[in-house]
């Protein structure tokens, strides 16, 4: 009978860590390479979304075209440090998602967190961004978006935020990149 629950003990115990893996992806771009860990668990939904686009190569030759900084955001009552990317082909544009809430997933938008951009609640499609710094009015509740319910945030960059930095840095007019960082592909990496 010990044996029993010890085995059962030991088979609950690897399933509960297999379910833990998390998805980890690898956006490769023009000026270095970030690895990005997503939140299958918490953001299940989100998660799915991206990798639809990412598994379709979708993201491929995409780029990041946006830059938030302290100087261009300097006018702007709610401020905010990301970049954003995935501007992809119309053709290839999903049906939008249901976004879930920071209080729903407890995914917080933190320094390197990525999240989907989105214009109304449940509108997001391919479009992302990454944090740079904590960004509280992005969660649910935060003011950037006036309907209050923040952004979907899915996972967290846990290699290549001097890639990041240095994509915000780029010159830019009206948060716009004036030339844009080539998203050469984002793929899955085997955990």
């Amino acid at each position: 009978m010990k044996k029993v629950i010890l085995l059962v003990a030991l088979l609950l115990t690897i399933q509960t860590i297999q379910s833990q893996k998390q998805t980890k992806c690898l956006i490769e771009t023009s000026l270095g390479e970030i690895e990005i860990e997503l939140y299958d668990n918490k953001a299940p939904i989100t998660v799915q979304n991206f990798l639809q686009y990412v598994d379709s190569t979708a993201y491929n030759n995409s780029s990041f075209f946006r830059t938030c900084t302290k100087e261009n955001e300097a006018e702007r009552t709610i401020k905010i440090q990301v970049i954003q990317g995935g501007n992809i082909t119309e053709e290839t544009v999903r049906a939008p998602i249901k976004i879930e809430t920071t209080a729903e997933t407890e995914v917080l938008h933190k320094n390197g967190t990525i999240s989907m951009a989105r214009s109304e609640p449940n509108s997001a499609t391919s479009s992302f961004f990454i944090c740079i710094n904590e960004q509280p009015e992005l969660n649910f509740g935060g003011k950037r978006n006036p309907d209050g319910h923040g952004f979907a945030a899915f996972g967290q960059v846990t290699k290549g935020m001097d890639v990041v930095l240095k994509i915000q840095s780029q010159k830019n007019k009206n948060q716009q990149l004036l030339e844009p960082i080539e998203i050469h592909a984002i793929t899955r990496v085997s955990n």
